[in-house]
């Protein structure tokens, strides 16, 4: 009865002595305070025109890393399509907002209308490559997803897309199937991807799907359905067996992260005039899944955290030159070696358990010189 008395009195502490509100918080915090970072830097003047540059990618693949780590981390699937999904949301996006420009003059509002319809189809697309992938399992679903992912690509490099008085104009392998009047424009144009493409994407509007993106993941994995889905990449026999539909959770998961990716890569197609498929690559995938692996598997604000410095780290080694992609991969394998080691694990888990001691001294001797 006490200690539910005193936990009322100081809600802080006991927000802070639960562990999943503790790592909420934790993972809000960060992301805004470094937003603010950022945005109080740029206003002052204190950030080259490259870094500006990296700020909406950041939050891309903040985006991409999240949304990724819930297939992976969470649901126990290896995935290696997710880059498919980013292409299908920025050529989507892209489109949305050209044949949108004149309807819609407010570039917020169809930047926002463009991200959504992205989501949308990368979202069909997700249904459509869940409900036969997801039952395979292991390496059978990274190949399937792989293959998605290629796909998209190819496709991709092979549409073209023009917009006249008339709309849009869809053709396929040559610009001659287009049929466009002499007043059209092309909109995307196969192996150059995009073009004519004003940018609309903003820093804020990353930073606000980040949030968007966190509240709706961190609430899904602390819900009974994420409960569901960690009981399915633990044992999935024994989630069966408790009467679990297995494969509609883990498809439920698979399509919220196809969702999200095509909202990142909307936010990424629009925020430069030209986007080529070759951004969609097996590569990329590779790149967002070195975030989740790199962040901790199911560690969220791990994910942010990774995403940020190996988005930023090959723009801080530019000087290096001709080094800088060597160092880079040097760089990932150290910190890889130093991350899963069981000896440094052991020792930030001291170093927390005596931070934490620390601080229930301190909030202690806190209450006791209030108190008397």
């Amino acid at each position: 009865m006490k200690k539910n008395i005193h936990s009322m009195n100081n809600p802080i502490r006991s927000l802070w002595n639960n562990k999943t509100r503790r790592t909420t918080f934790s993972t809000y915090a960060v992301v805004i305070v470094a937003f603010v970072i950022m945005q109080l830097l740029d206003s002052a003047g204190m950030l080259s025109y490259a870094m500006r540059g990296q700020l909406i990618p950041i939050c891309v693949y903040i985006v991409l890393a999240i949304s990724l780590n819930l297939v992976v981390g969470i649901s126990g699937e290896l995935s290696l399509g997710h880059a498919g999904f980013m292409g299908v949301g920025a050529f989507v996006g892209a489109v949305t907002s050209t044949a949108l420009q004149g309807l819609i003059p407010d570039a917020t509002l169809r930047l926002v209308f463009s991200m959504v319809l992205g989501g949308i189809f990368a979202a069909i697309m997700g249904l459509i490559i869940g409900i036969p992938v997801l039952r395979l399992r292991g390496d059978y679903l990274a190949i399937v997803t792989l293959a998605f992912g290629e796909i998209i690509r190819n496709i991709a490099n092979n549409l073209y897309v023009g917009m006249d008085e008339k709309g849009l104009h869809f053709a396929f392998l040559s610009e001659e199937g287009l049929h466009m009047s002499d007043a059209g424009k092309l909109v995307m144009a196969g192996p150059r991807g995009t073009v004519n493409i004003t940018p609309i994407a903003t820093f804020l509007t990353g930073f606000i799907l980040i949030l968007i993106t966190l509240f709706i993941v961190l609430n899904l994995v602390n819900s009974k359905e994420g409960r569901a889905i960690k009981a399915i990449r633990d044992n999935r026999i024994a989630a069966e067996s408790v009467g679990i539909n297995v494969m509609s959770f883990k498809l439920k998961a698979f399509v919220i992260s196809a969702i999200l990716a095509g909202m990142a890569g909307a936010l990424y197609g629009l925020s430069m005039s030209n986007v080529t498929s070759v951004k969609f690559s097996f590569t990329t995938s590779i790149d967002i899944l070195v975030f989740v692996v790199l962040g901790g598997m199911g560690n969220i604000l791990g994910s942010v955290i990774a995403a940020t410095i190996l988005t930023l780290l090959p723009e801080l080694m530019r000087p290096l030159a001709d080094y800088r992609m060597i160092m880079y991969a040097i760089v990932l394998i150290v910190v890889m070696l130093f991350t899963w080691s069981p000896k440094l694990k052991g020792a930030i888990e001291v170093v927390t358990g005596n931070l934490k001691e620390w601080l229930g001294k301190l909030t202690n001797k806190k209450e006791v010189g209030t108190n008397g």
